[in-house]
């Protein structure tokens, strides 16, 4: 069985409304390793611990240490799942991706595009990281599913970046690309409706549920090189709700990796 190299980054400074998401790793850790689950995934593969090569939570000083870091894990070229943290560690992630792949197709599943050049100052906010991404060209095509907060800035910035968006309003399953080259997943978990991720900063009415965030997943047949889960936090979580969604996509992500 292939070993997924897994990493949690311990980092919230660029969220915009609330910290909270640096805490997200190890309770992602402990509700994937609960008693009140096991370790399969829907497609029948066993993800035990063990199926992780696991470099642990790392508190992150500098923003960019991450896409250092992120580079020393893939030297392995194994793939890799990191736990954030808000979504501004998808940039220095990617910026690692470059490196070994070049650019690589992108499925952003998000309320949000986060295609803002800047937002409140900072070009690299959580509200920015596809902005970046697609400057640099380390994305050969990025396809955003669940977008329901798109403004006018950032219908430009998706027309001039060629982004392909598919709004949450006019979505149906068929509508999702069929991925034949590398591809990396970047999961917000306000992707998801309230009701089924309230542990989240930004409470997005009208998102996906669980069930179709998961039939995208199935959907997927590209090789998947990595993938991110992202926006996790604790502090607006009810019973752990959230945790167990994200421990769930962990598995299930790693199991299209195995």
């Amino acid at each position: 069985m292939v070993k997924i190299a897994l990493q949690g980054l311990l980092y919230d400074e660029k969220s915009s409304f609330m910290r909270g998401a640096a805490k997200a790793p190890p309770l992602i850790r402990e509700a994937y390793r609960s008693d009140s689950a096991n370790f399969f995934a829907e497609n029948g593969k066993e993800i035990l611990p063990e199926t992780f090569q696991d470099a642990g939570d790392i508190s992150i000083g500098q923003y960019f240490e991450i896409e250092r870091h992120t580079r020393g894990l893939l030297e392995g070229k194994r793939p890799l799942i990191t736990l954030g943290g808000d979504h501004s560690i998808s940039y220095p992630v990617l910026k690692a991706f470059h490196g070994l792949y070049g650019p690589l197709n992108i499925l952003h599943i998000d309320a949000h595009s986060d295609l803002y050049d800047q937002f409140n100052g900072d070009r690299h906010s959580h509200a920015c990281p596809f902005a970046r991404i697609m400057e640099e060209g380390l994305a050969s095509r990025l396809t955003q599913v669940g977008i329901r907060t798109l403004n006018q800035h950032q219908q430009k910035q998706a027309e001039k970046f060629g982004v392909h968006i598919f709004p949450l309003s006019d979505w149906g399953l068929e509508k999702l690309p069929t991925f034949k080259h590398p591809l990396y997943v970047s999961l917000d978990l306000d992707a998801l409706d309230p009701a089924f991720a309230p542990g989240v900063s930004h409470h997005e009415p009208g998102g996906f549920s669980t069930r179709q965030v998961l039939d995208i997943l199935r959907q997927l047949k590209a090789p998947l090189v990595g993938a991110d889960i992202v926006e996790y936090n604790p502090d607006r979580d009810i019973h752990g709700m959230t945790a167990m969604v994200a421990a769930k996509f962990l598995k299930e992500i790693a199991s299209l990796m195995v």
